[in-house]
């Protein structure tokens, strides 16, 4: 499933790319089957090893350009061990709602990203995810759960005081929010539950299949329902000067 659109994130042979909190490495996939060079970067070992198998089952496969390159790399949002400047294209989906000292880990992005670079950030849209808190205290409170929930213009604020400018962005996944609203009612961990269950196997044959009406149904609620907002941010040229 993928969030980021890569007509406004253009990524391929001679790019560099950053997937921070990369997580089971959907994107950090789909940037290497488009032929740029990917450092999936997670703190969780057992995510990454399994990332680690994927890229090496991709080559096998042929499934990406044989000249690029993937890698995994274990670490902190906070300190992340790259140089400045480092990479062409930062994709940062879904993590920012985890991390306490948010903009701090905003600053770090901004250090690791090239001047001139772009970078796609993500995090669950404002409206969806005050139902799912409303509906479960499960669901924001258990360990390593959603510990904020932001407005667009509270997320493009705060990369705007990191330094970058920020353009345009897009709603994502409508259809995945009511099957959130849904397993917060009947409770997060109850996989079992007959409507939940129903509702996921509609979401699986939908990303299986694509059919033109639920893309065009999902196309349509993605500005009210959306479970994510994705914002595309660029790092200001050398001597275009940081804000903050």
């Amino acid at each position: 499933m993928i969030t980021v659109d890569f007509t406004l994130l253009p990524v391929g042979p001679g790019h560099r790319v950053l997937d921070l909190g990369c997580g089971g490495g959907r994107h950090a996939f789909e940037v290497y089957r488009r032929g740029a060079d990917i450092v999936a970067f997670d703190q969780n070992e057992n995510d990454l090893a399994a990332v680690a198998d994927m890229f090496a089952a991709m080559r096998a496969e042929g499934e990406a350009p044989a000249d690029a390159t993937a890698e995994t790399v274990k670490g902190d949002a906070l300190a992340m061990p790259f140089d400045d400047g480092a990479f062409d294209r930062v994709i940062a989906a879904e993590i920012f709602e985890h991390i306490p000292h948010d903009t701090a880990a905003m600053a770090e992005l901004y250090r690791v990203l090239r001047p001139g670079g772009i970078a796609a950030v993500t995090v669950p849209s404002w409206l969806p995810e005050r139902l799912c808190w409303a509906l479960s205290e499960e669901y924001h409170t258990n360990e390593g759960g959603h510990i904020r929930i932001y407005t667009r213009a509270e997320l493009e604020a705060k990369l705007k005081a990191a330094g970058f400018a920020v353009g345009p962005h897009h709603h994502a996944h409508a259809l995945h929010a009511p099957y959130w609203w849904i397993k917060c009612a009947v409770g997060p961990s109850n996989d079992d539950h007959p409507l939940a269950v129903a509702y996921h196997r509609l979401l699986v044959w939908d990303m299986m299949r694509a059919p033109a009406l639920t893309r065009t149904a999902e196309r349509l609620l993605n500005p009210a329902i959306g479970k994510s907002v994705v914002v595309y941010v660029r790092k200001p040229l050398a001597g275009a000067g940081r804000r903050g």
